[in-house]
């Protein structure tokens, strides 16, 4: 696919909804009691994705095109699926059922496409095979496919999180749920905290005092009316296009605004980006960005600040490109276990289109300001590569194609709609 140049973005956009958010709504309100609507759900493939797996868990979701509405069944009204359930290319989806289904009393088999295959488990099955739950891969391996035999008496455990990571910390809690007695999570770095706001959205209780997370169980939770706000992972490739297009303005409503998410936001702005927030929604944590091309300079991003931003990385990765100076990214690892190996991804792929950048082990190293030219690239499968290329792309010197494109559906459908709306004068 040759993806679009330009000399100048002007217009407006809404942000899709929040995938993490997405994701775990429908959980929420599939194991509560009574209904939950669900309003601007993302109906992409990896949130759609996890409406079939509750669905093939017996529970009942109906979508009338406009309002998801979820019958809750509790933990307990889970029932077995008939066949493995396939979440495809959702590590979301995957690591938080097997928290869900930790102290289920039947059987799961849980399968995915060839990418989640590869990606490793093994960080999520040892705290709730601690607690109870029974989970193993084929031939004893920690990949996927992943079968889990429930528990309906797990045990509550104290546990120190080895990295930080939401998804990690999301199943423990989902298992600290259905546990007797007091579960403790002490985190290794603050990470986004959409599960511990929904619990207590639902109804439930949950005591967080800095790092530590804790949470007495069992609990019933109620279900709710939820409004999701918009995705700042998928606003962040605007917010960089913006900025390294010349003539830019851009213009995006509805961006989720939760602390634990904007890392991306403070990068900007110690990069010297002109960005501005406006009409901040304090109850659904959203406000509109404005961003426009600025003069950067590099910047050092580490510790605390990565678990704000890990999904933003790639993209951050190009901004940097197009600043003054060496910027380094580090303490960032987590990046290996994603849908690729983004560190290896990312360095590789705007290297062909001839950025100074290299990775490390923990991170990478970007030296700016550099142009970049057309290339063959590719995403890898992997949905934040193929959108930072298309970025990329608007301000490369000559054609750049791109395979894979697909991939980009994972989380945003209509991205090119989008970039290609944005787009005043194509080269």
């Amino acid at each position: 696919m040759r993806l679009l140049s330009t000399d100048a973005l002007q217009g407006s956009i809404d942000v899709p909804a929040d995938k993490s958010i997405t994701h775990r709504s429908v959980m929420f309100g599939a194991i509560a009691k009574g209904q939950t609507k669900i309003k601007n759900f993302l109906r992409a493939q990896d949130c759609l994705n996890t409406l079939q797996a509750l669905k093939e868990l017996g529970v009942p979701i109906y979508d009338d095109g406009n309002t998801i509405t979820v019958t809750g069944v509790g933990f307990s009204g889970l029932t077995s699926a008939r066949q493995a359930i396939n979440v495809g290319n959702s590590g979301t989806t995957m690591r938080l059922l097997l928290g869900i289904l930790a102290g289920a009393t039947f059987e799961t088999k849980l399968i995915g496409d060839a990418s989640l295959n590869k990606r490793p488990m093994q960080r999520v099955i040892s705290p709730l095979k601690q607690m109870g739950a029974t989970i193993m891969g084929e031939n004893q391996q920690e990949f996927p496919p992943l079968i889990v035999k429930g528990n309906s008496h797990l045990t509550p455990i104290k546990y120190t999180m080895p990295v930080a990571s939401a998804q990690v910390k999301s199943a423990i809690l989902f298992a600290a749920l259905q546990a007797e007695g007091q579960t403790k999570i002490i985190e290794k770095e603050l990470s986004r905290n959409h599960t511990e706001e929904m619990i207590a959205q639902f109804g439930g209780k949950i005591h967080i005092d800095g790092k530590i997370i804790s949470l007495y169980g069992p609990q019933i939770l109620e279900g709710q009316d939820i409004t999701i706000p918009g995705d700042i992972s998928s606003a962040a490739f605007f917010l960089v296009a913006g900025a390294i297009v010349p003539n830019s303005e851009v213009i995006l409503r509805n961006v989720g605004m939760n602390p634990t998410r904007i890392g991306i936001i403070d990068v900007m702005k110690q990069m010297g980006a002109h960005l501005q927030i406006t009409d901040k929604d304090q109850v659904n944590q959203s406000a509109t960005c404005i961003i426009k091309s600025s003069s950067l300079k590099a910047t050092i991003i580490k510790g605390a600040l990565i678990p704000r931003l890990i999904d933003e990385l790639p993209i951050i990765a190009l901004l940097a490109t197009q600043a003054q100076g060496t910027t380094i990214i580090k303490d960032a690892q987590e990046l290996k276990v994603k849908e690729t190996n983004r560190i290896d991804v990312t360095a590789w792929q705007l290297q062909k289109m001839g950025a100074n950048i290299k990775a490390t082990e923990d991170g990478l190293v970007i030296h700016g300001k550099t142009p970049l030219h057309g290339a063959k690239v590719s995403s890898h499968g992997d949905h934040r590569i193929g959108m930072m290329l298309q970025i990329a792309a608007l301000i490369s010197e000559d054609s750049v194609e791109l395979e894979k494109p697909e991939a980009i559906a994972i989380s945003y459908p209509n991205f090119f709609q989008d970039v290609k709306q944005l787009v005043k004068r194509r080269r």
